[in-house]
């Protein structure tokens, strides 16, 4: 089973993720962010998998530690139950609109850090939460997981929408990568052997 759990405690986070990559889309969260806990059930309903995220943060300064860092956690955990990532499929894509909006995620699961992220949100703010953290949560996944990671909102004209629809098609598009390709059981999905 591909499954992991992770525990990040610094002066600013404590933050425990567990993940199972094999799982139903099932997902317990609670890190004290209600935007960012509608997302992350969106990257767990809609990439297939299990996902439990517990933090408590530095959240009377802002939210932008708690989202970074559970962004990292994340990443961490997802590499971990990965393992050597033999027998997958290694890219995975999704176009997911909502509405007026439409966003396109592409990920190569390729053991290189790697983010290109083209959201220009129409506003700063979705209720509470500061639109700049979309970024530094993907970020500090794509830094830990180890993933090349490129994020296009083609339209939107609802900053919620816009957001929701990059977090769905984040989702799929993991989903494709990290399935079993039956045609490269126990292999590494790169020519050089190795990811």
């Amino acid at each position: 089973m591909r499954q992991a759990q992770v525990t990040r405690d610094t002066l600013e986070t404590k933050i425990r993720v567990k993940v199972n990559l094999d799982g139903g889309g099932k997902s317990q969260l609670a890190t004290g962010v209600p935007f960012l806990d509608h997302m992350l059930d969106q990257i767990a309903r809609h990439g297939g998998f299990d996902l439990e995220v517990k933090a408590h943060g530095d959240l009377d300064i802002d939210a932008h530690h708690t989202v970074e860092d559970v962004g990292i956690t994340l990443g961490q955990a997802f590499a971990k139950a990965l393992g050597d990532k033999k027998g997958i499929r290694r890219y995975g894509h999704a176009y997911v609109p909502l509405d007026e909006a439409l966003s396109r995620v592409v990920v190569d699961i390729s053991g290189r850090a790697g983010l290109a992220f083209n959201v220009n949100f129409v506003r700063a703010r979705i209720g509470d939460f500061d639109v700049d953290l979309v970024r530094e949560f993907l970020q500090g996944f794509v830094n830990h997981a180890q993933v090349t990671l490129h994020v296009d909102n083609l339209k939107g004209e609802n900053a919620h929408h816009q957001a929701e629809t990059a977090f769905k098609a984040f989702g799929r598009a993991l989903r494709m990568a990290i399935e079993p390709d039956p045609r490269s059981a126990g292999t590494p999905p790169s020519t050089k052997g190795s990811l």
